[in-house]
Parts: structure tokens; sequence; C-alpha cells
């Protein structure tokens, strides 16, 4: 653990001795579930949401579940109703404003407290409408305020002992998975994560240094983005199980022509999110 590190968290928990207890988002990341832990251990009032989504991974849901028993807290499960969203389901390139602006005023009608969320000091450098709607609804973000990085939060969560949190790989919704301008479907979402979780434990077996995997969805294509520090060869052998594995998983589901080309390719952060189909609202 690092000075700086140390130093980061003695100032996040003195915020929160400072203030009184919050309400605090929790997606199941490293982000939110770190703060949550800090908040709660400095105020056990502090009451925890997380939303129950087709976007939100079910393993990120389970996490929040086992800490909520680890740590004693006060868990509340919401339907933030992104879903029942027309703005939100039309999946334009501030999809994020309609699910934070859903996510935040679903929290805010639970409970009389403030409400914290997990956005950091490397966020800002982003597009992300998401804030516009913390804004609008008077949510603050404590990393944001002491002044603390995703890099520093990691070690934050190292020094509370948090050892599956602070190497969390970055998990943002399924949602973003879907190429901006294609319509979100609540049903194809918990595909996509299962594709990616087969994929990565068929992978994790035959390569060494698998990081991640992406299933892109595109027009009438599904693209398997691979993570690894290694040179990635598209006519490696050892790619025709997985998306042959994928080809079926969408076939029998009923999705045969998102299908109609299955492909591998690099990660690339972001690939999916167009920004010239932005739509203000």
């Amino acid at each position: 653990m690092s000075t700086t590190g140390f130093s980061r968290l003695s100032a996040l928990q003195a915020w929160f001795e400072a203030r009184e207890p919050m309400a605090i988002a929790v997606s199941g990341g490293v982000d939110s579930m770190t703060l949550a832990v800090v908040a709660h251990r400095i105020q056990p009032e502090t009451q925890v949401f997380h939303a129950l989504s087709p976007a939100v991974p079910s393993q990120a849901t389970e996490r929040v579940r086992e800490y909520a028993a680890r740590e004693g807290w006060n868990l509340t499960l919401i339907d933030a109703g992104e879903m029942q969203d027309e703005n939100y389901l039309a999946n334009p390139a501030n999809r994020c404003y309609f699910c934070k602006t859903n996510l935040y005023e679903t929290v805010t009608a639970h409970t009389p407290l403030r409400v914290g969320s997990g956005t950091n000091t490397d966020d800002l450098a982003d597009y992300r409408p998401g804030l516009q709607a913390a804004a609008e609804n008077q949510v603050c973000h404590p990393y944001v305020e002491v002044g603390i990085s995703k890099a520093e939060l990691r070690e934050i969560a190292a020094e509370m002992g948090l050892d599956d949190l602070k190497d969390l790989p970055a998990s943002p919704c399924l949602s973003s998975r879907v190429q901006t301008g294609i319509a979100i479907d609540a049903t194809l979402l918990p595909l996509v994560n299962e594709a990616e979780q087969l994929v990565m434990r068929h992978l994790s077996r035959v390569m060494s240094d698998v990081q991640g995997v992406r299933c892109r969805i595109l027009p009438g294509e599904v693209t398997l983005q691979v993570d690894t520090p290694s040179a990635l060869d598209m006519d490696d052998p050892r790619f025709a199980q997985p998306l042959e594995l994928i080809r079926r998983l969408f076939v029998e589901a009923g999705y045969a022509s998102q299908v109609a080309r299955v492909r591998v390719e690099p990660y690339r952060r972001g690939s999916a999110f167009l920004i010239e189909t932005l739509e203000v609202s």
C-alpha cells in the first residue's frame, strides 16, 4: 500500500466522519462497492441501494448480496425502471443519462438521505452523461471531492482487505455491449452476459493471458472481443469453439438473425459507442 493510498483512505474516512449518513448507490463494481464499505464502517446508518436490471450482470448482484450479508449493510434492492423508459431503450449516445436519471430518482424516492456515487476523478475525463443526471438530482461524488483516482481507490480496497474487489476488472453495464442506435432488448442482455462468461471460462483453459471478454452486439453481427496483451491471431483455431458456442447460444435463444456473422477481434474499449448518433433530450 502506497503512502498516497493510505492518505487517501484517511481523507475519505474523514470526509464521511464530517457528514451525515448517506445513501450509496452500488452497481457491484469496485468503485461503488469500496465506497459503500468505507461509508458503512464509518457510519452504520448508511443505506445501500442496488438496482436489479437485465443490464446488470447477475454476478454483480450476487456480489452485492454477499457484501451486504458480510458487512451488515442496510441494503434495498430496487427496480429503477429504465427498461420502461423509451428514451433509454432507444439507446442513444446519452443513454447513460436516462439510466442514471431513473436510478437516482428511484433511490431518492426511497430515502431522505443524500445519495453518493462511486464516480472517481478519472471518470471526469470521459464523456459521461450520467454525471448530468447526478447533478440534476444533487448526487455527490465522495471520491471526486477527496481527489481519488481509480488506481487510488483500488489501493484503498487493498488496504481495507477487500481482496476480491481490489483487482476486479471494469465491467460496464450490459447495455454498453449494444452498438449505439440499436434498441436495447431486455431479453438479449442476460444472454450477452452468459456468452461472455462461457467464452471466458473456455479461453482461460486454453490461453494463459486472457484478461477479459466482451460480446458486442452490432447490426446482424456478434463480435467477440478478447482482451489479451499478446498479439491476437483472428484465425487462431482456439477461437473456433468459442465462436460456435456463441452462435449456438444465440440460435437456441431465438436470436438466429443476430448471429448471421460471428467473429473475433482484439478488445477495444467503448467500441460499441457511436457519438455521432447523439440525441440530446
